[in-house]
């Protein structure tokens, strides 16, 4: 059973930082692609950044400002956000991609709120 679980998830006032994790369980997290998203009220959920075998990918709008990093060993993935916005304010997701037999599949945390506000 795979199972991930997001955390690190607030009230944090614009410029600010957070620092959200995920934690999973249940699979070989090491061969897997992980991935966080966002949905905001009303928009579709986006890809905010990505990371597998070391490389990054990252969404125009949070370039330069988070950072995804990965602990193979704890089977953790993070997402460092600093210079928040207002319009950083969503849900934020934690998926998770494997690939077994040839078949894709996907996994989804229930999701951390992140409001920027002051």
């Amino acid at each position: 059973q795979v199972q991930l679980v997001e955390s690190g998830g607030g009230l944090v006032q614009p410029g600010g930082s957070l620092r959200l994790s995920c934690a999973a369980s249940g699979i070989i997290f090491s061969r897997s692609n992980m991935g966080w998203y966002r949905q905001a009220p009303g928009k579709e959920r986006e890809l905010v950044a990505s990371i597998q075998s070391g490389i990054t990918n990252y969404g125009d709008t949070v370039k330069g400002r988070f950072t995804i990093s990965r602990d193979n060993a704890n089977n953790m993935v993070y997402l460092q956000m600093n210079s928040l916005k207002p319009e950083d304010t969503a849900v934020y997701y934690c998926k998770m991609e494997t690939v077994r037999t040839g078949t894709i599949y996907n996994y989804w945390g229930q999701g951390t709120q992140v409001t920027v506000s002051s």
